[in-house]
């Protein structure tokens, strides 16, 4: 019998985390090693330089063109074919290679183009070569001057009669040939740009998106105005805020959760046409879909209702897909094509609901009957009205199901407060949520004009926030008196920047802003 003992339960994890945490130990001092060298070069660098120029970090290197710019005029030579035209660029080392009389290196640039540098003792003499081969390491910015040609194998290059460093690089770059890690990718974003195509192309997608959304808007005759991000008011959504304190005034101020109270304050004044994309901070959790801090897109049409406003939205998604990816149908990241072209489902909150639970679900319907399906299906609801069970209901029957894009139209009024009563149907507002890929994208309403009601639904608001409701709107009465000038019939969105990219790229939310926060 063996008296092997059996292993505790969690042992392999254990086991695994600790050779990661060994083979991280062993990369850092790796990397202290590299970095104590590389320090002497740049050393050696600047006391060699001159009061004119050179050093590890010179003030400007004589660039002539770029590598992109290279390669479109020279990407079809022939292979071992010279051109007689010298260049003057630079770009990052990420592939080294020193052979005796003559040394290969890839340069890189920003968009991840490349061209090989040789650099030859015949090009460049002895001591530059010695040079080259003693400071220059992975990583480092370098200048090249010298003729475009084509090596015996076909390498488009450039056989260098100068070289000079442009930035000397005091930490190695990761492993290009490997993956790196999620949490490298979203710590270190810059490592991620110089070593995966992905990250170069998300960032190229968003600003297209982002371009596209503004063309869009010109086009309609909207203007884009900016609206304060601290606010001695938080509202315009149902969230928790971040705080803070200003010295200069001595008051609590809010960063604010949306710019919607303001950009109405805009529409009172007759700016008929208004958006805006900024930031917006939520001190909420974090997830594949959320982030406390994002980009968001809010509009605003005087005239308008929540149909014209949807009719809005699709153009403004697909216009940003057409900029991205050269029509309606696009390309995720993993390869599934999506089709955001035609027009769009439109399905009510209620009836989808009632038909996804098999029992008919209305604004009348008993909170004690929302209740009990609720606790029989295992769905929590933190505050016991009507509209919070119907919607956390929903998301629990129907959310998952939609990954066509759907407007879901007309919710409960009493999760609504800032918009216009529905003007057909009882106990519902003319609000719609858009969803893709089973996650809300945009959101849009008829806008509640009439400041009389406006106040009622505030003071109910203040109500559920005195029953513990940390993400109920606060009374603006600075708001009311903006509406009590009176505020036209208006159409309003709203549309997260980070979730439109996830829509159009198959990404989650951490791989579409550039720079996420995390912990």
């Amino acid at each position: 019998m063996s008296t092997t003992p059996a292993p505790v339960p969690g042992d392999d994890d254990q086991a695994a985390q600790d050779v990661a945490a060994q083979a991280e130990m062993a990369a850092q001092a790796e990397m202290n090693e590299q970095k104590v060298v590389r320090l002497a070069k740049r050393d050696r660098l600047n006391a060699a330089a001159t009061s004119a120029a050179g050093g590890a970090y010179p003030v400007s290197v004589p660039v002539t063109t770029t590598i992109p710019a290279v390669r479109a005029r020279y990407g079809d030579l022939e292979p071992d074919a010279a051109t007689g035209d010298t260049v003057g660029l630079a770009g990052r080392i990420v592939h080294l290679r020193n052979t005796g009389k003559l040394c290969f290196a890839s340069l890189q640039a920003g968009d991840g183009s490349r061209i090989q540098a040789m650099v030859s003792l015949a090009a460049v003499g002895e001591d530059s070569l010695a040079s080259w081969k003693d400071l220059v390491d992975l990583g480092d910015h370098v200048f090249i001057s010298g003729e475009v040609i084509s090596s015996r194998r076909g390498e488009l290059s450039v056989m260098v009669s100068e070289w000079q460093i442009a930035a000397k690089a005091l930490l190695p770059l990761p492993n290009l040939h490997s993956e790196l890690s999620e949490e490298t990718r979203v710590r270190s974003r810059y490592l991620d740009l110089i070593a995966r195509e992905q990250a170069r192309t998300t960032v190229v997608q968003r600003s297209r998106a982002v371009s596209s959304l503004r063309a869009t808007f010109t086009a309609r005759g909207f203007l884009e105005i900016e609206t304060p991000m601290l606010q001695t008011m938080h509202g315009g959504a149902s969230a928790r805020p971040f705080s803070t304190h200003s010295n200069a005034f001595d008051t609590e101020l809010f960063l604010r959760i949306a710019p919607e109270l303001f950009l109405k304050r805009a529409v009172v004044g007759g700016i008929d046409r208004v958006y805006e994309i900024n930031r917006n901070f939520r001190n909420e959790g974090a997830d594949s879909t959320h982030s406390p801090e994002f980009a968001m897109l809010e509009a605003y049409e005087a005239y308008g209702d929540y149909t014209s406003i949807a009719e809005l939205t699709q153009t403004l998604i697909q216009d940003a897909a057409q900029a991205i990816a050269g029509s309606h149908v696009v390309t995720w990241a993993d390869g599934t094509e999506f089709d955001l072209g035609g027009e769009w489902d439109r399905i009510s909150m209620y009836d989808s609901l009632s038909a996804a639970a098999g029992r008919a679900i209305s604004p009348a319907t008993p909170l004690a009957e929302l209740q009990g399906l609720a606790a029989a299906e295992g769905v929590e609801v933190d505050h016991p009205i009507h509209g919070k069970y119907v919607e956390e209901l929903w998301e629990h029957f129907v959310k998952g199901d939609l990954v066509r894009p759907t407007f879901v139209l007309d919710f409960p009024v009493d999760t609504s407060p800032l918009v216009r009563g529905h003007r057909s149907i009882d106990g519902v507002v003319e609000k719609w949520d858009l969803y893709i890929r089973g996650f809300e994208l945009a959101t849009g309403y008829s806008e509640l004009v009439d400041p009389v009601v406006q106040r009622e639904r505030f003071v109910e608001q203040a109500r559920l926030a005195a029953g513990g409701d940390p993400e109920a709107m606060r009374l603006d009465e600075e708001f009311l008196r903006a509406l009590e000038h009176g505020m036209p019939p208006t159409g309003g969105m709203g549309m997260g920047i980070d979730r439109l990219l996830m829509a159009l790229t198959g990404l989650g939310i951490r791989e579409t802003i550039l720079f996420p926060l995390v912990k």
